[in-house]
């Protein structure tokens, strides 16, 4: 797979913000998180995931003089994220770089927030080619610097390859009949090609399932094209030697391949103690007025007191 790997960029060197006005952030669990971040007054915050902005406004507005980095592999999300926070002006730096490549120098944190999946943004700008209800190039690339897409997946891994990553990103049961059928086809260019492709390869009950047959396999592609789990597993390697002793440490996931690695992550680490037994889901009134907050989960860990 093609690297992630990037080189950080100053806010100066990124697209003009005005074409980020279509990306647009909802935070999630917002209340959860600053509870469980217990920002301070001076204190100084990684949000890894800036996506819009949304949750870094609500950290450097709960306490005087918090500083935020924010930084992202999305320079959509960037470019927004600096029309949103412009207000904090001199409390914000801002990078372009994947969370598991960032480098902090000698800096040290108070808390570190990632929101992890894809944006409302991003599923809903078509060209970025995450959903299939626009036709749009088969894209998904949350960097779109890196050079792998969805289309270089669909049309030339072979058909074993392909019903692997169905089944281990997507669990999707029918992995190696679809598999089968999309090599049949292709190659494919658009979104909704493949969509259909996929949704005529299933029985007829499980086409007009509770869940179009094509989501887990855009969600499979999505994680492959971007490298998501291995890539959170090197943030969570890392992000503790980023914080101060008593720092704390914040995960927002989105689907039970991410929670699990961050479950067990953080029960593996010797450098943090983790604060959530289970997960925290977000209340009843979050999920009436931002539907896609339903399946978020939230786990904190805090570094251990003590260590340098």
């Amino acid at each position: 797979m093609a690297s992630l790997q990037d080189s950080p960029h100053e806010a100066t060197d990124l697209p003009d913000p005005s074409l980020a006005a279509a990306f647009v952030h909802i935070p999630v669990l917002s209340r959860e998180v600053l509870d469980g971040l217990g920002v301070r007054s001076g204190g100084h915050y990684l949000d890894a995931t800036v996506g819009g902005g949304g949750h870094s406004a609500l950290i450097l507005a709960a306490a005087p003089e918090v500083q935020v980095t924010a930084i992202d592999q999305d320079e959509q999300a960037i470019a927004a994220a600096q029309t949103k926070l412009s207000a904090f002006n001199g409390r914000v730096q801002f990078q372009h770089t994947n969370f598991a490549h960032f480098q902090p120098g000698e800096q040290q944190f108070d808390g570190i927030l990632a929101d992890l999946g894809v944006s409302s943004a991003q599923f809903d700008i078509p060209d970025r080619g995450f959903s299939f209800r626009h036709t749009a190039p088969l894209d998904m690339r949350m960097n779109q610097q890196q050079d792998l897409t969805a289309a270089a997946i669909i049309n030339h891994w072979d058909e074993a390859k392909l019903a692997d990553i169905f089944y281990t990103y997507g669990e999707e049961r029918l992995s190696r009949r679809i598999a089968h059928r999309i090599v049949e086809r292709r190659p494919f260019e658009t979104t909704t090609e493949l969509a259909e492709a996929i949704a005529y390869s299933v029985p007829k009950a499980y086409r007009y399932g509770r869940i179009h047959p094509a989501t887990r396999v855009f969600q499979a592609l999505r994680i492959a094209v971007n490298q998501e789990l291995s890539v959170l597993e090197t943030f969570i390697d890392r992000a503790p030697h980023w914080l101060k002793p008593g720092g704390k440490l914040a995960i927002i996931s989105f689907h039970s391949l991410e929670d699990r690695i961050v479950k067990h992550r953080f029960r593996e680490s010797e450098r943090l103690n983790v604060l959530t037994k289970k997960p925290i889901l977000p209340q009843e009134d979050e999920v009436a007025e931002n539907v896609r907050a339903r399946s978020a989960k939230l786990r904190i860990a805090e570094k251990v007191r003590g260590e340098a």
